[in-house]
This record gives C-alpha cells, structure tokens and sequence, in this order.
C-alpha cells in the first residue's frame, strides 16, 4: 500500500459524498461511504413509467463549468448527456394571471408590459449608482429593493426565489444566498455597472474560450449521474441503510454505525462529511455525547411537492415554448412555477402528450404539501386552467414530497457557517460540505465534493 493512501470515511451518499468519493476513489484511497437512507443520490432521482421520465428533485442543470463537463467525460457520459432544447429558451412570468415572457434583450426590456415605465428607469439609473456600504447581513429582498424598486422585487426577484429556494427573499441573506450580487456591490456599487465590467473583463481575456454547455440533463435523467459515480466505486465501498450515530478521534478516527440492528464501528485516518443540517444536527463527535453542530436543526427547510402532470397536447392551449414560468407570490396563486418538462428536454413524454412539473408549498404555502394528491390536483387546477389554458384530468400523474427541501440561507445564516469551521478547527481530519455551507443548485453540490476531496488530499 503507497504511503500516500489513507482510509477515508464519507458520511452521505448524496451528490456531494459520491463527488467526494469518486475522486477520492481515483486518488488511490481507501474509502467507505455511508449512507442512511435505502437508495444513492439524496434529492436526485429519477424514475421512468410508461414512457414518462419523471424527476424527485432537480430537473435540470447548469453546465457551464468546465470542471463539471469533465467529470461527465470522466464518468464516460458524454454520449449519454442531452443539452435543453433551444426552442425551450424563454422564461416566463406570470403577471395579470397571464405568462409573460421574460425580456431577453434590451429591446424586449424595453417594450415588455411585465414592468411599468418607472420600474424600467429605475433599471437603467442603476447603473449610475455609487457604491455603499451594506450591514454584514441584509436581507435579499431589501438589497434588490435598493438597487431596483419595489417592483423588481415583487415580480423578478419574488418569483425567482420561490422557483429557486422555495424561499422568502425577504428573509435571505444577501451575502450568504447571493454572494456575486455582494461582492458586485462592494467593488462596483451598481449590479449592473459589475455585470458589465464582468463581461468586459471576459472578452479581453487571452484566455481560451470554454463553450458554454448550458442548461443539460441526461438521456434517463440526472440520476445516471449518481449512478455512474456510484458504479465507478469499489463494490464494497457502499454501505445503504446505515445510520452512522458517533466519530471519535484519538490520532485515528473512529465511527460507530447502526446497520440492521446491529452497531459496528470501523478506523479510518479522516472523516468527510456531506451531510443534510441534520444529520450534522445529530451527530455525536467525540465520546462525551457533544453534539457541536446542534445549532444547524435551526437551518429552516420549508416543504416542498411536485407534481409530474401528463396531459394530451391538445389539452394545453399554451404552446409551452420555453423552460417553464414562475409565479409571484402578489398573484396569489397555488403554485410556486411550472417547469414545461417535455419542452425541455425531448423523452420526457410519449408522442402526442406534454409534461408539466408542478412545485408547491415552500415558506409561501407549507400547508398545501400535507394535501394526498387527488387535492392538491383540485387545487392547482384552476391555475393551471387560468395560466396555460389546461382542460381536463391528466392523464397521467407522479406526486413527490419532500417535508425537508432546500435549506434556507436566512438572515443569520453566518452563525452555522462559523459553527461549521469551528467544528472543523477542533476536529483535525473532519472535513464538512455540502448543501448548508456550498451552496443548493447541484452544479455547487459537486463542487463541494470535489473541494472535499482536494482539502482532504492535501491536509
């Protein structure tokens, strides 16, 4: 065995442990991945009935990270991966109970009805903003107010968060759930003024140019991706159904698990962590029952359904062309947004039929995911009739839950952040990431699994 190789345990089979663990994997160490529940991937997965292909969790996502695309020529994917039909490029939202287009050029910005006169001067004069000095912590929705209005808010930035969070832009972080628009702030005052020097900056670069991929899935939907890393692992690297309860350190690591009723504990040099909030909540480190992350069971994660709908064509009036719409929250509506799933991407539907994925609940109406499905249908009918023109059952329904979506990166979100690098001053070779300190959108999950792997590597 090379003095280099270190026996490494990895707590989470989620994107971000199977990331970590691949690459650890191919580094030559030995490692053991633990996970409680009965199946790989957390919140990607993705299942497919009589010709419909149906996602858990995240539907799609962004490639425009080179390190991302590797991993998927890597994995030996590249013929597997599908890129989002350019027919589905425009985003819509909902304004007067109709979908509206989203502007996409400085034209259609300019003659769009979805914001008044006023709200469009204010976008242009923030470019001439002077720079300010924001508290350590202000909420989103307060710091776009600044910059942009009150309409902005109310129309772009409120409906994107519901699609994005399933959040309140009123109660997130400015600095911890959109650091760019931070740090445009503090080196530029304006967004815009730092978006512009940005892309600027870009073009003058002798750089290569990296193609940007876009928004992409795979052919059998993103849980091809678990699954490859996952096959890619030693056959006895995988350990399902197991609750790890305690690690322990005296020079070695120890971890104490619960599997079929049974507790085993196993020695490893480190210790990489990819758990949710909390399992990190509840985990034992050390053996004087200290739990040092117990402050993360404050992480707020409202509940979140979706709802994959099947409909015959000419039961939508709505042409359906683009990525899907958003709805504020000042239109009280039923639902969060509609991704057009078949539009999307091409296989997620038989011929002749359409696919919408339906999202509710979130912080705006926790109490419509306790609904059983024939309910929920009944009450998001009349938005999906009013918005996109939909008559008649569908004919073919997929309802997912989740009592514990996305982590909220509120106001104060700091503190468990610091919690997080405190418990990894004191625990020499526990190395902690994933969704509560990386970011939620899955192209950062794997991110933090690769930083996981590298911080580990080198320490």
């Amino acid at each position: 065995m090379p003095a280099a190789t270190k026996s490494i345990a990895v707590l989470g089979a989620g994107i971000t442990g199977l990331t970590a663990a691949h690459r650890l994997d191919k580094q030559g160490h030995r490692v053991r991945v633990f996970e409680q529940q009965n199946r790989i991937g957390g919140a990607v997965g993705t299942d497919i009935i009589d010709g419909w292909l149906c996602e858990r969790g995240p539907n799609s996502m962004l490639a425009n990270d080179p390190a991302i695309m590797a991993l998927i020529d890597e994995l030996g994917l590249s013929e597997e991966y599908v890129k989002a039909n350019s027919t589905a490029r425009k985003r819509y939202l909902v304004k007067w109970g109709m979908p509206m287009a989203t502007p996409s050029s400085p034209v259609s910005l300019i003659t769009t009805p979805l914001f008044s006169f006023g709200a469009k001067r204010r976008l242009i004069t923030e470019l001439f903003q002077r720079p300010r000095q924001h508290p350590d912590d202000v909420s989103l929705g307060q710091f776009v107010e600044d910059h942009f209005g009150r309409e902005i808010v109310d129309y772009a930035l409120n409906p994107l968060i519901g699609g994005v969070y399933a959040g309140d832009p009123s109660q997130l972080s400015a600095q911890h759930a959109f650091p760019t628009l931070w740090e445009a702030e503090k080196s530029h005052g304006s967004i815009i003024r730092a978006m512009i020097a940005k892309m600027s900056k870009r073009g003058k670069s002798k750089k290569p140019k990296t193609p940007r991929v876009g928004i992409i899935s795979f052919k059998h939907g993103l849980q091809t991706l678990t699954n490859a890393l996952a096959a890619r692992l030693p056959s006895d690297a995988l350990s399902l159904n197991t609750e790890v309860t305690q690690i322990t350190r005296d020079g070695s690591w120890h971890v104490t698990w619960k599997h079929d009723g049974s507790e085993h504990t196993e020695t490893f040099d480190m210790v990489v962590s990819a758990l949710p909030a909390s399992g990190l909540a509840n985990l034992q480190v050390g053996s004087s029952n200290d739990h040092p992350l117990e402050v993360l069971q404050e992480v707020l994660h409202p509940p979140v359904d979706s709802l994959v709908l099947g409909y015959r064509c000419k039961q939508i009036a709505h042409a359906l062309d683009g990525f899907g719409m958003l709805v504020p929250e000042i239109e009280k509506r039923s639902v969060l947004g509609v991704l057009f799933s078949s539009s999307l991407f091409a296989g997620r539907a038989p011929d002749g039929h359409a696919s919408l994925t339906v999202m509710v609940g979130g912080t705006r109406q926790p109490e419509l995911t306790g609904l059983d499905t024939d309910e929920l249908l009944r009450r998001i009918q009349p938005d999906l009739s009013a918005m996109l023109g939909v008559e008649g059952e569908p004919v073919f329904r997929r309802h997912q839950s989740w009592p514990r979506a996305i982590p909220q990166y509120n106001l104060g979100h700091g503190r468990f952040l610091d919690a997080i690098a405190a418990c990894e001053e004191q625990n020499q070779g526990l190395f902690i990431g994933g969704q509560v300190r990386d970011g939620i959108a899955l192209p950062a999950c794997i991110s933090a699994g690769e930083k996981l792997a590298a911080r580990a590597t080198e320490s």
